[in-house]
């Protein structure tokens, strides 16, 4: 799965109702709109079959949303007991808590450290 988010994308609705067609002209619509605030979207797409799957919205892209999101897409198919996730280098893809959540769903049962002092969780890098 290749997975990135899409941040602060415009909620908007038009103020006005498109205007219909007539004969030998087209739609026309006002430029005006309402702005209902941003939303963030956070999408994986299956390099496989060329297909989005399992996605998320809401209005932050946290540590706590990304793991949720992740914990969403494994559980949407049970069937499946190897996942391959393609991220970019957003501190939240390497958060404490998608480490952990990694190593359980792995069934990796070792001692991982303390986030900035020590194992594997030293650091971003590690």
């Amino acid at each position: 799965m290749g997975t990135d988010e899409m941040a602060g994308v415009q909620a908007l609705e038009r103020k006005h109702h498109a205007l219909p067609m007539k004969p030998g002209e087209v739609e026309r619509r006002e430029f005006e709109y309402i702005r209902h605030g941003t939303l963030c979207f956070m999408v994986n797409f299956d390099v496989a079959t060329g297909k989005v799957a399992a996605p998320s919205c809401g209005p932050t892209r946290t540590e706590e949303d990304f793991l949720l999101h992740i914990q969403q897409t494994v559980e949407s198919d049970p069937s499946l007991t190897k996942w391959h996730f393609v991220v970019d280098q957003l501190n939240t893809h390497k958060s404490e808590s998608l480490v952990c959540y990694v190593a359980a769903q792995s069934g990796l049962d070792c001692d991982l450290g303390v986030k900035g002092k020590s194992g594997i969780l030293q650091s971003m890098k590690t």
